[in-house]
């Protein structure tokens, strides 16, 4: 098929000390958050600066990507428009529109299914086309990629990295945490969040030459009272210590990149329990813009303009292009689950 761009679609972020609170503002509309919970969370961006990471990130991405698709093609405009921030993708979608784009692919910033890692992105994709307008841009996005050997062999690459930054004496004995964002019970009943990452993290470690891996979660908010996916970081790290462990390696599998909640959740707060407990914490990168990884955008964009290979590494192939009618439905949630956002690989 035919298409005349491609459209990035993120989630945002602030790019200075006032943008934080109407970033989360923008972020929390709708849920009642309290006033003093988003000034907690609004610390986490005020520790570096007010800024973050993510947007220049994304831009790398791009630009790393616009460079790969100039030299093996299809040579396609690239746009960015975001959930929650400058570019908003209202905006985006208006300008494509001006631009004459009639048809364009989008990449969505997340490997994951879920409401907030997918399902919310694309009725976020319709809102924008609403705004637009009549003529407005008709979107088909690329199908999702956990599984994808371009992901895969590129954090298995991450991780082994970071298991070569721990002395020789701790490599072979240091446990293995990837780590995803939290999401309620109600959330991850219905969609294939955990499996999914569960299937991921498998493969990497295989890849990574690790035999032994656990799974667990960061970035919970919400009520005591409301289940969320377990366990924490925080506590299998307190296990790994009382167990006699002096080592461990984090592995951020659930983001794209080193945004705010893998640097604030993992590289500060975490770092700190660590030090605590007096292990020795080595922390793997995120996909970010390895060339592996921006190679498989192509190699996405290339199923649907060419009828490339669908690549997938474990047992269940390929995701497809369309998602199903009614998956990853929205969860039944208190209003006021807390001020961090509820959207794996997002901040």
């Amino acid at each position: 098929m035919e298409y005349d761009a491609l459209l990035i679609v993120s989630f945002g972020g602030p790019e200075k000390p006032e943008d934080v609170m109407p970033f989360l503002e923008n972020v929390t509309r709708g849920r009642r958050i309290p006033r003093e919970r988003l000034e907690e969370v609004a610390e986490h961006y005020y520790h570096f600066g007010g800024k973050s990471p993510i947007n220049e990130q994304v831009a790398a991405l791009i630009a790393a990507l616009r460079a790969e698709l100039a030299t093996h093609g299809p040579n396609l405009p690239i746009y960015l428009g975001n959930r929650n921030w400058q570019p908003y993708l209202a905006d985006t979608m208006r300008q494509m529109k001006a631009d004459g784009v009639k048809r364009a692919l989008a990449f969505i910033t997340s490997a994951w299914s879920s409401y907030s890692s997918c399902r919310q992105y694309l009725d976020n994709i319709a809102d924008a086309q609403a705004a637009a307008g009549d003529g407005a841009p008709e979107i088909h996005r690329l199908r999702l990629f956990y599984n994808h050997p371009g992901f895969i062999e590129t954090m298995a690459e991450r991780v082994r990295d970071a298991y070569a930054t721990l002395p020789e004496t701790l490599r072979d004995h240091a446990p293995l945490l990837f780590t995803a964002h939290s999401i309620p019970l109600s959330m991850s009943e219905n969609c294939r969040y955990v499996s999914q990452l569960t299937e991921a993290c498998g493969l990497v470690a295989q890849l990574a030459g690790r035999d032994s891996w656990r799974l667990v979660y960061q970035s919970r908010s919400g009520p005591p009272t409301q289940p969320w996916l377990e366990p924490d970081i925080g506590d299998a790290l307190k296990e790994i210590a009382a167990s006699g462990g002096a080592s461990a390696v984090i592995a951020p599998i659930g983001f794209l990149s080193d945004h705010m909640e893998v640097m604030y959740d993992l590289d500060h707060e975490a770092k700190h329990l660590c030090d605590e407990l007096g292990l020795t914490m080595a922390r793997a990168g995120t996909v970010g813009h390895h060339p592996r990884f921006v190679t498989m955008i192509r190699e996405l964009i290339a199923e649907r303009t060419h009828d490339a290979e669908r690549k997938a590494l474990g047992a269940r192939g390929p995701m497809p292009d369309v998602c199903f009618i009614g998956c990853c439905p929205a969860p039944m949630m208190p209003q006021a689950t807390g001020g961090r956002l509820i959207a794996p690989g997002g901040g």
